[in-house]
Formats: structure tokens, sequence, C-alpha cells
């Protein structure tokens, strides 16, 4: 998989990639706020200090994975593999280069959050040397309830 930064001109093909990818949540209780995400609040969220890569295989992106950099940390968020190419260690490669690049730029914690109710995506994360440090409930972009845990991972060269 080629992964390159995405640039704002970027946002069509990030938010194509994501609603792939969050399809399956649209019966979550509650729904996925991705899903309700447009476009243009991509492209706005980018020139406002968001970031994301995109993987692409033969020239067809089928992976993304949005994020923000501090002096706290990377954190990143709407990590999505389009259904088809789920389960193909795509998501693992991603994150890989978000723990490099945040280490490129002299960070060292990488911090990400997950639905309590997708035990998969905990799993995964802790395979990689995440470790869940709070549990919390949040209202999501939508307004709804929803119970989350934060997970982080020291990173080093």
């Amino acid at each position: 998989m080629e992964i390159v930064l995405a640039e704002s001109k970027d946002a069509p093909v990030i938010h194509q990639v994501m609603l792939q990818a969050f399809q399956e949540y649209e019966k979550a209780t509650p729904p996925s706020s991705a899903l309700s995400e447009t476009v243009d609040s991509i492209e706005q969220a980018m020139q406002q200090n968001e970031q994301a890569f995109i993987g692409y295989i033969n020239k067809q992106p089928v992976a993304i994975a949005r994020f923000t950099l501090s002096s706290k940390g990377i954190y990143f968020y709407r990590l999505s593999v389009i259904p088809e190419r789920q389960g193909q260690g795509l998501a693992k490669v991603l994150i890989c280069q978000l723990e490099q690049y945040a280490l490129s730029k002299g960070v060292t914690i990488s911090r990400c959050k997950v639905r309590m109710s997708v035990p998969r995506n905990i799993e995964l994360y802790r395979s990689l040397g995440y470790v869940v440090t709070t549990e919390e409930m949040v209202k999501n972009r939508n307004g709804n309830s929803l119970a989350i845990v934060t997970m982080e991972k020291r990173l080093s060269n």
C-alpha cells in the first residue's frame, strides 16, 4: 500500500473511504457521527490543523486515517479501511505510518478513542501496544452519549 499525506483538496477521497468503512455503524446505537460528516466539514478541519494519510493500492484509495499533531502527541481518529480490504493488515500499516510520522516530528505519544461497544477495534490497538488509559461517557458530534475508551502508546525509535 502506498501511503500519502493528504491535502485539503483530497477531502472528497477521505470522505468516500470513511463513509464506506463506517457504513457498518449506521445501525449502531448510537450511529457513528462519521456518517454525518461532509466533504466540506473535512476540508474545513484540514484547514484548521487536521491532517490525514490516504492509503492507495493500485492507485485506488483503500484506507485513511485522520489525525492532529500537537506537543502532547499524535491523536488519530476515523481510521478507515474499505470493507473489501478489511482484515488484510492495512489498518496496522497506517498506524505504523502515523507513529513514524509522529516520531519524525519529535512526538512520543500516540492516542486514539474507541467505542467500548467495538471490542475488535480495542483488540487491534492492544495488539500494537496501546493501553486503555481512560473510560468515559462522551457526546458525539450528533449529541448522542457514547461509552468510549482512550488508548495510548508511548512511541520510541
